[in-house]
């Protein structure tokens, strides 16, 4: 670091570490300050599935998937009913080919693209992973990256609790402080504010999102609205606080996450009396308040082995399975008796389910896809509703710049991922896969650039400059 300080403070060892690589390659010297030691395996990046949508990639080039950026708007449009931030998720998407294909060659990233199953509401396969589909790879990454760049230096534990700006109204300074109470003032002409949400305060949780407030919180125990707070005393507009994403395929037993890959493959739903509910393609985040209303707050995901063996790709399910969570049998009924569930109204259930898929009927649910029929042996998962993590946050521009009440920006602010405002309108039915790592790690990306071209210095990278 210069003597004058780094020319950005990360607040936030998750997708903010984008920003942080991004900026050193630009030649800015970098500080990330991270409050929790176990941030590799605890923050909500690490406890993603990893999904990175990628509007017009070049892996989508080669799978012979036509995509754009004009078509991933308008599945945002579509999924959150015009409620979407539209500049914003249109530079969102425009951003999210450039940045898979700079993760994956300037960050070395082993990106795929998810091609064998579809998640609802993204209408191409746009979403990109690693070999297991989990956050923790994508993170261990990131970190060992950050770890290797002489640029970034990484402050664990240590929490940014205040930004302080000069006269004219910019950011001069980032005060962080230490477990022991101690505060140190570093001067820095910017910061990233990347703390994500306010999932795991529950009065804020009770106060902005009271459909989803008795659920199971699976998140960062560090996403305490620290960047509201922040963005509060500095002037910063806030907007979509009611905004989340839930999940309906959280195992009750061993607290792992299921995976809607289940559903699109086929798998069924079912309350405690047996019957379904719902349209369970509809999106895994809106159907965590349909599973919180019904009786004891709790459902079964319904699967045979074709969807098991399906499902094994994902390092969630696979804990699911090492937790002892499904319950196998030979036949409905005897699934019945070991879930507890009427053995009549599941095998009508699921006789009715096989019609659908054979194409013999339309669901009185209005579910339209079923991949295939069920066949036995059968299996049983009975999971819960989850709060993942908050969707709203501060009003952020184009280039990550945080915005005051009145409209105009607090130069030297940004905000990414949950601490921002995102795309994903009201509620929880117009998150879509991929809404939370974008916002992540593509305003994280735009916020580097930004503060980059501040110092007079553009991207001018071999790989960029054939992705352009």
């Amino acid at each position: 670091m210069s003597d004058t300080g780094p020319d950005l403070v990360v607040a936030g060892a998750g997708g903010g570490l984008a920003a942080a690589l991004r900026a050193a390659q630009h030649g800015l010297d970098v500080l990330v300050v991270e409050v929790s030691e176990h941030f590799r395996r605890g923050n909500n990046t690490s406890m993603s599935t990893a999904m990175i949508p990628g509007a017009g990639s070049r892996f989508q080039r080669e799978a012979g998937i036509e995509d754009s950026p004009e078509l991933y708007v308008e599945d945002i449009r579509r999924k959150t009913n015009g409620e979407a931030d539209e500049r914003l998720a249109r530079a969102l998407a425009e951003v999210s080919a450039p940045l898979v294909e700079w993760l994956a060659d300037d960050v070395a990233l082993p990106l795929a693209l998810v091609t064998d199953f579809h998640y609802p509401g993204h209408t191409a396969d746009r979403c990109h992973t690693i070999e297991g589909r989990h956050g923790t790879v994508l993170l261990d990454h990131l970190v060992a990256a950050v770890k290797a760049e002489e640029r970034i230096d990484l402050l664990v534990p240590a929490k940014l609790v205040e930004v302080r700006l000069d006269d004219e109204g910019r950011v001069r300074a980032a005060v962080i402080e230490t477990p022991d109470g101690a505060t140190e003032e570093v001067e820095t002409p910017a910061v990233l504010l990347a703390t994500n949400g306010y999932g795991a305060d529950r009065e804020l949780v009770g106060r902005h999102l009271p459909e989803i407030a008795d659920a199971v919180y699976h998140g960062s125990e560090a996403s305490r609205g620290d960047a509201l707070r922040i963005g509060a005393e500095l002037g910063a507009g806030t907007a979509y606080l009611d905004a989340y994403q839930g999940h309906g395929a959280l195992a009750a037993r061993s607290s792992t996450l299921v995976g809607w890959a289940t559903v699109m493959h086929g798998a069924v739903i079912v309350g405690q009396d047996g019957r379904r509910f719902g349209d369970e393609t509809s999106g895994y985040s809106e159907y965590a308040s349909v599973i919180a209303r019904q009786p004891g707050a709790t459902a079964w995901i319904v699967l045979d082995r074709r969807i098991h063996d399906a499902c094994l790709p994902f390092t969630d399910f696979r804990q699911t399975i090492e937790g002892g969570a499904l319950v196998w049998a030979d036949d409905v009924a005897g699934l019945a008796a070991a879930t507890g569930l009427p053995a009549d109204a599941l095998a009508d259930e699921l006789a009715g389910a096989a019609a659908l898929a054979r194409g013999e009927a339309e669901d009185r649910l209005g579910r339209t896809s079923f991949e295939a029929e069920l066949a036995p042996p059968l299996a049983a998962v009975r999971v819960v509703p989850a709060l993942f993590h908050t969707q709203g946050g501060l009003v952020v521009d184009e280039h990550a710049r945080v915005t005051r009440t009145d409209g105009s920006v607090i130069p030297g602010l940004y905000a990414a991922g949950g601490a921002a405002a995102g795309i994903s309108g009201h509620g929880a039915a117009g998150y879509l896969a991929g809404n939370g790592l974008l916002p992540a790690l593509g305003l994280a990306y735009l916020a580097a650039d930004h503060v980059a071209a501040g110092h007079g210095r553009p991207a001018a990278t071999t790989s960029e400059e054939g992705t352009a």
